[in-house]
């Protein structure tokens, strides 16, 4: 009888083990999932990436930053990658067809998650459905790419620079340019003491107190017509705000677009001057005449040309006309005594 009870006591003590220890690997599994909760608190979703970067089964899936599920498979599909998730329910209305799903990371180096943009707008998603995948930027690859670039490119630049090539390149080899770029230099610090001197236009300007007040005054007598020209006073004014005086000038633009028409079409005087090609000979032809008679008179040609030129010709002309004027002077001091004459002549 006592050897009954000491077996049944040990079968005690072992089913006690046993319950104790489901217990505690429950719990475990509990502290495991996180904030995924146990499997009847979750649903299942995916996802495809043409690249997961190491992502493993049992990696953190995020929402906002918060964890609230596990990766649980990482499969092939054709050419990309399925990746399915577990979610906590509660988060069933952060997940919508609006959200997006990206690879992170925990850490600058750490292993690689799945980080979902919550979204409220759009419809939520049931179990099974594929959430759109999104490219995240500034990946540690992308960012080790970029730098190998950039150490790539910047290799090159000082590559050419050694080699004298462009502006820079040239400044660093050749000697002829960093002696012209020395000149530059000292040119410019001799310029600048000069102003600091009071030297020149620039130097007065900032250094002589009576050139910056009549600069001054003069910005300010500028400020004073443009201020008359904005109320409309003066002719400026009037042009600027003069309703009636736009009208003329526009009026006055059309009738010299009206002349101008005129003239290209040919009609009038001037017109047919510029079209005319038989008008336009006439009067080539008689510019030609006037120059070989202005050409006759200044070489002394003809009885003007001579005129112009013979100055004995001259003298008996000026002495016949004072000998007229004073003929003229006689005859109205007396005119008896010639009208005699004539009659005794006749």
């Amino acid at each position: 009888m006592p050897r009954t009870r000491s077996l049944a006591w040990s079968e005690l003590k072992i089913g006690i083990v046993g319950v104790t220890a489901v217990v505690l690997a429950i719990m475990l599994v509990v502290a495991v999932g996180g904030q995924g909760g146990c499997v009847w608190q979750r649903y299942e979703l995916k996802t495809k990436f043409s690249n997961v970067q190491g992502l493993k089964s049992g990696a953190i899936v995020r929402v906002a930053g918060v964890d609230v599920g596990k990766v649980t498979s990482v499969e092939f599909a054709d050419a990309d990658v399925q990746v399915t998730l577990e979610v906590n329910k509660e988060n069933r209305s952060r997940i919508t067809d609006q959200s997006r799903a990206s690879i992170g990371s925990l850490s600058l180096l750490g292993e690689p998650i799945i980080e979902i943009s919550p979204s409220t707008a759009g419809t939520p998603l049931k179990a099974g459905d594929f959430i759109q995948s999104a490219r995240t930027p500034g990946q540690i690859s992308e960012v080790a790419e970029n730098a190998t670039q950039t150490l790539e490119q910047t290799t090159a630049l000082i590559k050419e620079i050694r080699s004298g090539k462009g502006t820079v390149g040239k400044l660093f080899s050749d000697d002829e340019m960093y002696r012209e770029m020395n000149q530059l230099v000292a040119s410019a610090e001799a310029v600048t003491n000069a102003i600091n001197r009071g030297n020149g236009t620039l130097g007065l300007l900032i250094r002589d107190p009576a050139v910056y007040k009549q600069t001054n005054a003069a910005i300010t007598n500028l400020q004073e017509i443009t201020r008359r020209i904005n109320a409309g006073e003066g002719s400026l004014g009037r042009l600027v705000h003069d309703d009636q005086l736009a009208k003329s000038l526009s009026s006055a633009s059309t009738n010299l677009d009206q002349v101008t028409g005129k003239l290209s079409r040919g009609e009038g005087t001037a017109g047919k001057l510029l079209t005319d090609q038989q008008l336009y000979d006439r009067f080539n032809s008689l510019a030609s005449r006037i120059d070989k008679l202005t050409a006759d008179l200044e070489q002394g040609q003809g009885s003007a040309g001579q005129l112009l030129h013979d100055t004995q010709l001259y003298e008996n002309m000026n002495g016949a006309a004072n000998e007229l004027r004073g003929l003229i002077g006689d005859i109205r001091k007396d005119p008896k005594k010639y009208l005699n004459v004539r009659v005794s002549i006749f």
